[in-house]
């Protein structure tokens, strides 16, 4: 008796069942709408448009223009230093161009400012300003506002080109002629202008002033892109393109025959050496005297609505500025006059973008705030409701509650009152209001609960210093981990670090701490090393399906290792394992599963084979696809429920449709993955084996008949290793074999075994599914890991959410609206995805509750007896 732990008081649940799963349900739902309003935000903070109405128009300084007519020529992707430079033989590609720059025009090189792409780096030649963020709404495909441009101060505008391009600038302009490819732009020009000699009304239309003639030649772009820019396609593109503004000049000077047409030929965007859009091209500015007045027109807009307007300095006299501009040019003192007009351009740059940002300390305050006061919550929640406080802490914390609740809530009511009133003055948004409403609720809460957090306060102060250094190593670690995940979204080959530090002290733990079986330790080690290998590999998944054939046989293999540990009823297996002896249907269902997982690599086999032959895949094979995948899902409900058994049954349940949707090295990434799942159960078993083998104080954390459902104990400090784990392994899950891009640009024979028609929504169904297979494995695993450690699944959630929270908020800072298109969508996928976790978990946890609600944990009776 001399080893037997002392009896601890027993802790009675804090509040009752329908209470907490009343107040849970609210939290919830308060989640889930809070990430949704707050998701918006990003769009009036870093994608509302810059571009303004109301700008008087600007005469010109001319009484008389240099020319009545514009001829603008845009070679899209055209490299400067392809056209520039000589070819082999020293001779240049663009010769009548080049002699165009050396005799009688103005040449430069202008560096296009991402995102480069066609539409904003037209947007930029036309109108004179960067790409609108906005454009974000619309998938950058159109315009979101309308804006001024010289098409629109044209008194007629004939273009010709892309239709990609052409009809996003003149479908809209009434005073507009224009066409599209396929026809060659020879027939078009000549055509127009031969009609013209019968066509009275054409001909007057060609001869009048503010004409403007545009050309768009998509030739460079499109074999850049499939040839790349030091192919000879693109170099003889180049030629072509010399020859075009060769021809389009001499027919127009034969035309019209009176020195008064502008010409200008210029290119979009360049593109890199790799066949992208990039930022070196040729020549094209204009000032169309609108850098001025935008800024005025910004400044009195934000003037007019602020309660408290702060301007922007360095432009608080700009208008002396111009009268020193306009006195040095009464000078004929051009260059002083050019360099202040340039000083002045870029102070009213960075005074747009001051006024375009007024907001935002504002608006990123309010929704960090209110990102703090729901992780706030969440912590509130979980030691209110999972925890072991004492008895009489709750007590006193809800006398008084019940006496300042209705205080609090009055006060917060009042606060949202008054911020109304503030932004209804300074006519803000109504999302304005969403964001700052939520936020003052949120903190309304807290306040409410401010006797309990101080009681809370009191009790760690009085724990003992080694608690709270505990406390603050485990909290470092955390923040740590999490920023780790954060870096990994940009570079997923951190986690092969990740992995193999990971298996050395997974390992180390094991063979020291824990004392279990040096086997175990060596399989911890081995899982971890196998499994950092994949994220070195491609993003792009290459074809090799040989590997996907390979990878059924080692998913048979490990689930006949995994069946033979499931009849071992030693030491800590107790918890994965029924101590009664296996059910014999167990074994036919086994060697079901084993099966359907074979037939699915011989009809790997059979497809590759007959596309491989340029042979339809016979109906026939594809039934037999859909119903190997159909039946192999639903298996595992028929499983034994002990722990090992079932996630093994899970593990071959969903192996057949990865398999028939797999096209390489992804399909031995499900069985590393689940080697390292099974692995980390196997640890959670060892350790807890061990700490009842030591007597630890678990049996006196058991909360008899309490609110969690069984005999669930209160989560320790120790407790949050699990979902930290299982933050990593649902990343993991995702850029195990993939990243953004490598969605974006799937292999279409990874949908081929199911459907050889094109049918984009069922295809995007099945690659989608195939994405959330390595998902429901780790909610599965994490699961089983909460039954058997006895702890309450929902509060785990909650402290998954408030992990996945601290990432979101560091993400909320990274959204970007500038660079490339992709760099920008990739910045917004990457805060949607975590913001949407709260939703996207918690449907994952309900769906593989269909396969883990009646899984069983050995009694604590039985272990007892065992360890007697």
């Amino acid at each position: 008796m001399a080893g037997r732990a002392r009896p601890q008081p027993q802790l009675q649940p804090h509040s009752s069942s329908a209470s907490t799963r009343r107040r849970e349900r609210w939290l919830v739902v308060l989640g889930v709408a809070l990430h949704a309003v707050y998701m918006l935000s990003i769009f009036d903070i870093y994608f509302k448009s810059p571009i303004v109405h109301g700008m008087a128009p600007e005469p010109p300084r001319f009484s008389a223009p240099p020319a009545k007519r514009l001829v603008l020529l845009v070679a899209d992707g055209l490299r400067a230093d392809k056209f520039f430079e000589p070819d082999e033989r020293g001779r240049y590609r663009a010769p009548f161009l080049r002699g165009v720059i050396e005799e009688k025009g103005r040449w430069g090189v202008s560096h296009a400012r991402p995102p480069t792409e066609s539409r904003p780096g037209h947007v930029a030649i036309i109108a004179g300003f960067y790409e609108d963020p906005s454009a974000v709404t619309k998938g950058w495909k159109a315009n979101p506002v309308e804006f001024d441009s010289v098409f629109n101060q044209s008194r007629h505008i004939i273009s010709f080109g892309s239709p990609d391009i052409v009809p996003i600038f003149c479908s809209s302009l009434p005073h507009s002629t224009w066409g599209t490819y396929p026809h060659e732009y020879e027939d078009f020009a000549t055509g127009l202008l031969n009609r013209s000699f019968e066509d009275a009304k054409l001909r007057q239309l060609l001869l009048q002033d503010k004409l403007v003639i545009f050309l768009h030649l998509l030739g460079c772009d499109t074999n850049g892109h499939a040839h790349r820019p030091y192919s000879n396609i693109y170099l003889n593109n180049v030629k072509v393109v010399d020859q075009i503004a060769e021809s389009m000049y001499n027919l127009m000077e034969s035309y019209f025959n009176d020195n008064q047409t502008a010409y200008v030929f210029t290119a979009d965007h360049g593109m890199s050496d790799k066949g992208y859009t990039c930022g070196s091209a040729m020549p094209a500015e204009f000032c169309w005297k609108l850098t001025y007045a935008l800024f005025e027109i910004k400044q009195e807009m934000k003037q007019s609505s602020s309660l408290y307007f702060k301007p922007f300095k360095p432009l608080a006299n700009y208008s002396l500025v111009l009268d020193q501009i306009e006195d040095l040019i009464s000078a004929k003192d051009y260059e002083n006059a050019m360099k202040h007009s340039e000083e002045l351009r870029s102070m009213a740059l960075a005074g747009l973008h001051y006024f375009q940002t007024y907001d935002w300390f504002m608006l990123m305050t309010t929704i960090t705030l209110g990102y703090i006061g729901w992780m706030v919550n969440l912590i509130l929640h979980v030691l209110q409701s999972y925890t072991s406080f004492p008895a009489n802490l709750q007590k006193r914390t809800q006398v008084y509650a019940k006496n300042t609740s209705v205080k609090v809530y009055i006060v917060g009511c009042f606060i949202m009152g008054f911020s109304s009133i503030i932004l209804l003055l300074e006519k803000s948004p109504l999302l304005y209001h969403a964001y700052l409403f939520m936020t003052i609720f949120l903190w309304t809460r807290i306040v409410q609960n401010f006797e309990f957090i101080k009681a809370v306060w009191r009790e760690l102060s009085n724990m003992p210093f080694k608690y709270t250094m505990n406390l603050l190593n485990i909290s470092v670690i955390a923040l740590f981990i999490l920023e780790f995940l954060v870096m990994s979204f940009f570079d997923r080959k951190l986690y092969t670090w990740c992995f193999l530090i990971l298996g050395i002290l997974a390992s180390s733990c094991v063979a020291i701490f824990i004392q279990a079986s040096s086997a175990l330790a060596v399989y911890v080690w081995l899982s971890c090393w196998f499994l950092s290998l994949f994220t070195l590999m491609p993003a792009e998944i290459p074809e090799n399906n040989n590997l996907v054939i390979f990878s059924g046989a080692l998913i048979i293999l490990t689930a006949m290792a995994s069946r033979w540990m499931a009849t071992n009823n030693n030491n800590f297996w107790l918890y994965l394992t029924r101590a009664n002896k296996q059910d014999p249907q167990f074994s036919n269902l086994f060697f079901v599963q084993v099966v359907f997982v074979a037939i699915s690599s011989i009809m790997v086999w059979i497809s590759t084979s007959h596309r491989s032959q340029n042979k339809q895949l016979h109906p026939l094979h594809q039934m037999i696809n859909w119903l190997i995948a159909g039946f192999a899902m639903v298996l595992p409900l028929f499983s034994p429920s002990s722990v090992l058994s079932r996630l093994t049954s899970i593990f071959l349940g969903f192996a057949p449709p990865f398999l028939l949707l797999s096209i390489g090295y992804e399909a031995v990434f499900y069985s590393a993955f689940a080697m390292v799942l099974m692995g980390w159960i196997f640890v959670e078993s060892a350790n807890l084996y061990c700490s009842e083998q030591n007597g630890s104080a678990r049996r006196s954390s058991i909360v008899e008949g309490s609110i969690f459902g069984y005999d669930e104990r209160c989560l320790q400090l120790s407790d949050l290793r699990i979902p930290l784990l299982f933050t990593i392994l649902f990343n993991v899950a995702f850029f195990g074999t993939g990243n953004f891009a490598s969605i974006a640009s799937f292999e279409i024979s990874s949908v081929y075994r199911f459907i050889t028609i094109f049918s984009p929504f069922l295809m995007a169904a099945l690659l989608i599914f195939k994405l959330f297979i390595p998902f429901m494995l780790v909610i599965c695993t994490f699961s089983a890991i909460t039954k058997v450690v006895r702890i309450p699944r929902l509060g785990c959630y909650f402290l998954v959410i408030l992990l996945s929270d601290v990432m979101t908020i560091h993400f909320f800072f990274l959204v970007r609206n500038t660079g490339s298109w992709m760099e920008i969508g990739n910045s917004i996928s990457h805060f949607g995805i975590v913001s949407a976790q709260v939703v996207f978990v918690l449907l994952l946890f309900a769906l593989t509750n269909i396969f883990t609600k009646d899984i069983e944990v050995s009694s604590r009776q039985l272990s007892s007896r065992k360890v007697m």
